[in-house]
């Protein structure tokens, strides 16, 4: 179990994220056009995953923008954004903000994908919903990066999750 805050009170994670250099579980996701997806439909591309509670926040859709601005300079890149959203509300948000290089993907379906990644939120007033988490991928989806955001109203540290995939290093988990 981890912990982050919101507003400044902890809160818990039901497990721990991914640990870098290990395997990232696969997931089944709902993708915009209601259809499964998994992280093999995403083939050997660098992937960042950014987990975030809803696109219906300031720092969810601020951040989304940004690495949308990011991935646009890095056609070797999936940048994948997952929260609980439904589908057709994180298409809405994309047409509207014009992102067209991020893929959003829905917990709808299933829960399993916090569960596996450790980002269930237990208690406190988001219980049933993420945390906010990124994680970088290798080609090979080896975690390379791994921050659990200390305070879910904060954006995840971009330096490090942009150099994770500048230099293909694998860096320490940042907490």
């Amino acid at each position: 179990m981890a912990e982050t805050k919101l507003e400044g009170n902890t809160i818990h994670t039901n497990g721990d994220l991914p640990h870098v250099g290990s395997p990232a579980p696969d997931f089944n996701l709902t993708g915009k056009d209601l259809n499964d997806v998994s992280l093999a439909d995403f083939g050997d591309k660098r992937k960042m995953i950014y987990i975030v509670p809803s696109l219906d926040t300031p720092v969810c859709a601020e951040s989304t923008k940004k690495i949308n601005q990011f991935v646009e300079q890095r056609p070797d890149v999936h940048a994948l954004i997952v929260s609980a959203d439904l589908p057709f509300a994180m298409d809405r948000f994309c047409s509207v903000e014009g992102l067209e290089r991020v893929t959003v993907l829905s917990m709808m379906r299933d829960r399993n994908f916090a569960k596996d990644y450790g980002v269930l939120i237990q208690d406190g007033p988001l219980a049933g919903i993420t945390a906010r988490a990124m994680l970088v991928l290798d080609a090979d989806n080896l975690v390379m990066h791994a921050q659990l955001v200390p305070e879910i109203g904060d954006e995840p540290d971009y330096d490090a999750v942009f150099a994770a995939l500048d230099d293909r290093a694998t860096l320490s988990p940042t907490q």
